[in-house]
């Protein structure tokens, strides 16, 4: 059986639109628009980067390494010097406990007789070795100095003492300090708390 020829005749692309000129009454228009136009300010165009050579051009052998950028010299941070903290008053529950007996009194110093080089240089020994011995109470007597004496002469450890122990090396040893009761020497003793050590 024989086949008929097909009558259907393939679609063809539509012809390509031809671009027709402006009418005169469009072109006066375009004129009297583009000429009220102010341009824009001109942007300077980063510079084109050089066109990549083809790869038969590109030259043989291991790639420039850039140079590291030189490295800033690292920052010291300094800690802020810790400064031991200030003296605190022994309770008046404690002091109570250490005048009637209830609390020991863990070790005792006397400074009689002392030149004030040589007191200092003794209670700054003996308070560190109370704080590496974990100790929590000493006493330490000044002794109340000549009585009769002109008030300059009298008692120079009994006022020097408290001013040691609010200096910061002392302090870092020491919590706080109070007069002692009359039974362990009165005004011419001091019962001074020990700062606990840090493990």
């Amino acid at each position: 059986m024989k086949r008929r020829p097909s009558n259907s005749i393939p679609e063809l692309p539509p012809p390509p639109r031809r671009k027709r000129g402006l009418s005169e009454e469009e072109r006066a228009l375009w004129e009297s628009v583009a000429k009220q136009v102010k341009p824009l300010r001109k942007l300077h165009r980063a510079a084109k980067p050089p066109a990549a050579l083809p790869e038969a051009e590109a030259p043989v052998g291991p790639k420039p390494v850039a140079s590291p950028k030189p490295l800033a010299p690292p920052k010291i941070i300094t800690p802020p010097s810790q400064e031991p903290p200030p003296l605190a008053p022994i309770g008046r529950r404690e002091r109570s406990h250490l005048s009637r007996g209830r609390k020991e009194i863990d070790a005792r110093l006397d400074l009689h007789g002392m030149t004030q080089s040589r007191a200092h240089r003794v209670l700054f020994t003996f308070l560190q070795r109370a704080h590496s011995d974990g100790l929590t109470f000493v006493l330490v007597i000044t002794g109340k100095g000549k009585v009769g004496g002109a008030e300059s002469e009298r008692g120079v450890l009994r006022r020097q003492v408290p001013l040691w122990l609010s200096l910061p090396e002392f302090r870092s040893l020491v919590v706080g300090f109070e007069e002692a009761h009359i039974g362990h020497g009165g005004e011419g003793a001091l019962y001074v708390r020990v700062r606990r050590s840090r493990l």
